[in-house]
Formats: structure tokens, C-alpha cells, sequence
């Protein structure tokens, strides 16, 4: 089959040749935003007196034709023809007659390629805008009715002190609205509009770069026409923000993971999010937290894919950067999928307060509260750091824990300590006083937990 491109050539590759360096088996992806570029781009055409006005229309009544069949999913792709613009270009010949060819008029395929993953990504990046606002929302729900739930918390895995279960969970909501912020200032390079830039040099033709791209929504042009087809550092920021967001949700997954096994029965996920198992009936495994935690994985390996092809190409374009879309596609698939299926983990899971609060009463995690009563009494933190300690071997001793002892006990190692230290040792005492900001004490998790409602409730 000869191919559009294929005048200077005396023969065509055999069919696994073209197989191997074809992209439309993934770049059909991009159908809609390439259809769109080209109605874009021959509208500019006729505005600028390049094509006759006949011309634009027909080719722009075609290439709405094409667009709602895409939206249909009614168009068949070959790989004859390597990818979607050649394949679309092809469809549009077919659809209205040989006009179809001026199309491609003024532009390359570099910086075709270019503007539809520019566009792809900006409907991408809104969403997952979107979807990270709408976990943030199920985060602000649950923490809303468990400020007074107690929990350990945890350093090394280990019991360190008490905590609200609200603050735990609104350290996510933070960590997360620092990724919602990376995305949104993404948008600021993504919606930069690379047409017109041609292969690499611009063009000859009397184009207006600057009506394509306020004809799709760009905020503005590239400024240098070889650097406008040859970066991807706008998808190189995508799967790094992309590996970040990932790493707080695989980081949660742990948790929830963890939470929700027989050791610690903090939470039960929803059996809609669990499986079961194929010899062991009795089980529920945390497979879609698991799965998440695994596909993070994946995501890193897009993010060092890319920076990988990208670090040894000269400018302009090369066909290395063939392999900047697959990776993308799967990070948008994967990232989206998440964010939604956290969501309704979050939304449906039990807390098991009463769990929860018996732990912190079975451990050793209100020590500091010790160290610092007695350092509020005058003695050096350090002294009471060793007071306290060794009460605490004691304990380990005599199999008992610190609200056990009796007060003569406390006595013998430091005549500061009075009946009030069993007030001071109680789990709920010890995680209400803790109002410094951002502490874990309830009234400031109140106003946190204001301060998050406001944030969502923010557009």
C-alpha cells in the first residue's frame, strides 16, 4: 500500500516492519483531540486566505462527520497508515474527495502530535483535578464524625502516642491538596499551543498561531517553533505529579491494609472493594487498597520510561518520542481508576472505634505524657525522659502498664508526681491537650477540619 508520505521511496517495508514502528494501536487514542486540532487548523487556513472557503467548509463538514463517529466509536483504524493523523487524513479523503489533502497544509505531524497530547492531557489533568477534590470530600466525611475516635499513632511501626483518628486521616487530605496544586500548575504549561510550528521551522504559509490556539482554549503560543515539537517536559510533569499523588494513595493503601487485618482491626473495608479466596473460605483480602498500592509501581516506571527516551534525543523530533504516549495513557487510566476506587473504600469503611480506643490503653504510647507532666513541674525534659523510662521497664517487667501502677510506685521515682498523673495518663487527656497548631488536641482538629470544608467547598 503506498503511503501518503512515500513519494522519494522506491519500495514499502514488509508488514511486521510496519507493524513494529507503527502507533495507531495506541495513538487512536487521541482521535477526538486530532479531529479537533484539524478543525482548528483549517478554520485558521481559511481565515488567513490560504484555502478558498469551499475548501474549509467541506473539509471542516468532514471532519465532523469523522468526529462524531469517533464519538461513536465507529471508526476502524489501520495500520497501513502508522497512526491517527494519517489515519484520519485518510478517512477525510474518503469521506469528501481528494480536498481532503489540503488539510495538512502549514503543518507537520510533529506538531500535530504535539497538540493533541497537549490537548488530551489538559481533559485528563482537569479530571484528576477533579476526582482528587471528590476524595478529599469522602476524607473531610469520615474525619467530620471521628475527631473524639482515639488511635495509636504510629513512628517505626511502633506505638508512639495518641492521636485523633480525624488527624490521621486529615494528613492525607493535606498531602493531597499539595497534589492537587502540582496538577493545577501544570495546566499552566500544558495549555500552551505547539501548532503551526510545523516539523520543526515553521512555515512559509501566512499562518496565525495565535488564532489556533485561542480556537482550542490555549492560554498561548510556544515561542520557538523547534523547541514547540520536540518538548515533552509537560508529560514528564504529568507522570511525576502522577508518581507523587500515587505514592500518597500507595502510602494509604499500606495503612488501610494494615488497619484492616486480624493484628490490628482498626477498620473493615466494604465487601465491595475486597475479594475472597479460591481454597480458604473464610477470607477477605484488601485487594483493590493492594492493587493500587501495586499500580504505583507501573506509574514510576512511565515517569523513568520517558525521562529515559527523552535524555539522549538532539532536537527536533525523533521517532524515540513515539514512545511518550503509551506510558501516558496508561498513567491517566491507572491514576483516574484510583483516585475513583478510593474514593468508595473511604466512603464505606467501618471504623471500629471501640477497637481503636482499647488499643491505646493497651500500650505505652501515653509515656510522653509522663515525661512532659513532670517537666512542667520544673524537672529538665532529659531527667524526666529517664524517669520515665525506666517506669516504663518496669511496666515491661511486671506485665502490667503505666495507668496499673500504683501512686507510692510513681513516688519512689519522683516525688513531682501526684493523684492528677492518672488523669494525665488517660488516652482521651492526652490527645485533648495537645492544641498547639496543627496538634492533634480536638479543638484543633476542629478548626482543621473547618479549614479543609472550606477548601473543598472552594471552586
Amino acid at each position: 500500500m503506498k503511503k501518503l508520505w512515500g513519494g522519494r521511496f522506491t519500495k514499502t517495508a514488509e508488514e511486521w516492519v510496519d507493524e513494529f514502528g507503527a502507533s495507531i494501536p495506541f495513538d487512536q487514542e487521541l482521535v477526538e483531540e486530532d479531529i479537533e486540532g484539524s478543525i482548528a487548523h483549517v478554520t485558521m487556513l481559511g481565515k488567513c486566505g490560504i484555502l478558498p472557503s469551499e475548501d474549509v467548509e467541506k473539509i471542516k463538514n468532514g471532519l465532523y462527520t469523522l468526529l462524531e463517529k469517533a464519538k461513536q466509536g465507529k471508526l476502524e483504524f489501520s495500520v497501513a497508515y502508522e497512526d491517527i493523523h494519517l489515519n484520519i487524513e485518510k478517512m477525510l479523503i474518503d469521506e469528501i474527495g481528494s480536498v481532503g489533502g489540503k488539510l495538512h497544509t502549514g503543518r507537520s505531524r510533529n506538531d500535530q502530535v504535539a497538540t493533541d497530547m497537549h490537548l488530551y492531557l489538559r481533559k485528563r489533568v482537569t479530571e484528576i483535578i477533579a476526582l482528587i477534590r471528590q476524595l478529599q470530600k469522602a476524607l473531610v466525611e469520615k474525619a467530620e464524625g471521628h475527631v473524639e475516635t482515639i488511635v495509636p499513632g504510629y513512628t517505626h511501626l511502633q506505638r508512639a502516642q495518641p492521636i485523633s483518628f480525624a488527624h490521621h486521616l486529615l494528613a492525607y487530605f493535606w498531602m493531597l491538596e499539595r497534589d492537587r496544586e502540582r496538577f493545577r500548575e501544570s495546566l499552566k504549561r500544558i495549555n500552551k499551543s505547539p501548532l503551526g510550528a510545523g516539523a520543526l521551522a515553521g512555515t512559509t504559509f501566512p499562518i496565525d498561531r495565535h488564532m489556533t490556539a485561542e480556537l482550542l482554549g490555549f492560554d498561548g503560543i510556544y515561542e520557538n517553533s523547534i523547541d514547540a515539537v520536540s518538548d515533552r517536559d509537560f508529560i514528564i510533569e504529568f507522570l511525576s505529579n502522577s508518581a507523587m499523588l500515587m505514592m500518597h494513595l500507595s502510602r494509604f493503601c499500606e495503612e488501610l491494609i494494615l488497619w484492616s487485618s486480624q493484628e490490628f482491626q482498626f477498620i473493615e473495608i466494604d465487601d465491595a472493594f475486597a475479594t475472597g479466596s479460591s481454597i480458604m473460605p473464610q477470607k477477605k483480602n484488601p485487594d483493590m487498597a493492594e492493587l493500587i498500592r501495586g499500580k504505583t509501581g507501573r506509574v514510576y516506571g512511565n515517569l523513568f520510561g520517558l525521562l529515559t527516551v527523552m535524555k539522549g534525543t538532539p532536537l527536533a523530533y525523533n521517532k524515540d518520542m513515539q514512545e511518550d504516549k503509551e506510558g501516558m495513557f496508561d498513567t491517566v487510566k491507572t491514576v483516574i481508576g484510583s483516585l475513583k476506587i478510593f474514593a468508595g473504600m473511604i466512603e464505606t469503611m467501618k471504623v471500629n472505634v471501640d477497637v481503636m480506643e482499647k488499643a491505646t490503653k493497651q500500650d505505652f504510647s501515653n509515656a510522653t505524657e509522663l515525661a512532659d507532666y513532670l517537666a512542667n513541674k520544673g524537672v529538665p525534659f532529659r531527667e524526666a525522659h529517664e524517669i520515665v523510662g525506666k517506669l516504663v521497664l518496669a511496666c515491661i517487667e511486671k506485665g502490667v502498664f503505666l495507668a496499673d501502677l500504683p501512686l507510692d510506685v510513681y513516688k519512689e521515682a519522683s516525688p513531682f508526681f501526684e493523684e492528677d498523673i492518672y488523669e494525665a495518663l488517660k488516652p482521651y487527656t492526652a490527645v485533648n491537650r495537645r492544641n498547639s497548631a496543627g496538634g492533634t488536641g480536638f479543638s484543633e482538629v476542629r478548626k482543621a477540619l473547618e479549614k479543609a470544608k472550606e477548601i473543598v467547598n472552594t471552586p
